[in-house]
């Protein structure tokens, strides 16, 4: 692995990846090579992501056995926030695909002898920190609400949250509260890890060209995070076992988008010295 470098590249060199503005058609087709790179084998993938439903099983059952009912939706809906660093296997193995070499599951652990390993990290350290935010946010808002008393029950938190005042706020305020995180994690990752996996630009290159793309094309971005939003939902319904099937879709197409929204690397780039 080279030496340690996050701002910018192995040569000290920052680099601008130019992207491009994309159409409703690019998502739908990145969805459909996505859906191509799991159908390939999806035995193996399904295999790899067995872990996710398995997660969600047991933070749901810790959150009920520990007095934290009020945290499952939030622990739910807070995977999406990083979602985008646990799915970093199934990006090298469309990496992988389009090269034409071998992609048996055990590639998806060939991340870690990645140049770019240094930014992935640090990357995916702040994704779990806006996650424990969003946590935290979410339990600040529902104790003001609600005080420090956790519920009863699963029924008598339902029936608060459904049938109360108080309730409907709650939903309100947390929904919009992680609206906000969503739309950050989005516009700061949404070609991070694709980039990094493909070119070792630096961390700091990686969160700007994911930037850029969302402002390039902010209607096709918000279009794909509610795609996204939509599928892990449904994913999640059936005891989060559709989570398997799902996120590797939804991973590989993460890898197609980025190859439609950033420019190849032969394409001039604008570089500035650190």
């Amino acid at each position: 692995m080279a030496g340690f470098h996050v701002m910018a590249n192995a040569q000290g060199i920052h680099v601008q990846p130019a992207v491009r503005r994309i159409t409703t058609a690019d998502l739908m087709d990145a969805l459909r090579l996505g859906f191509d790179d799991f159908w390939a084998k999806p035995s193996h993938y399904v295999f790899l992501c067995l872990i996710y439903p398995i997660v969600g099983l047991i933070l749901t059952q810790w959150s009920s056995g520990s007095n934290a009912i009020q945290l499952v939706y939030p622990l739910m809906s807070g995977f999406a926030l990083i979602g985008p660093f646990a799915a970093i296997g199934l990006y090298e193995i469309s990496r992988r695909r389009e090269l034409g070499m071998s992609t048996h599951w055990r590639h998806a652990l060939d991340v870690r002898r990645s140049p770019a390993l240094p930014s992935i990290a640090v990357i995916g350290i702040l994704l779990f920190a806006l996650f424990l935010l969003w946590l935290f946010t979410a339990q600040s808002i529902y104790t003001r609400l609600f005080g420090q008393e956790a519920p009863a029950s699963i029924g008598t938190f339902l029936r608060d949250v459904l049938t109360t005042s108080r309730g409907w706020t709650l939903i309100l305020f947390g929904n919009a509260a992680g609206l906000i995180f969503a739309v950050v994690v989005l516009a700061t990752t949404v070609v991070a890890f694709p980039l990094l996996l493909d070119r070792d630009v630096g961390a700091v290159a990686a969160i700007e060209t994911s930037a850029r793309a969302v402002m390039a094309n902010p209607v096709k971005m918000a279009l794909w995070g509610l795609i996204v939003a939509v599928l892990l939902v449904i994913g999640s319904i059936p005891l989060f076992a559709g989570l398997a099937v799902v996120i590797p879709i939804l991973g590989h197409a993460t890898w197609h988008l980025y190859r439609k929204v950033v420019e190849p690397e032969r394409v001039a780039q604008t570089r500035r010295p650190m």
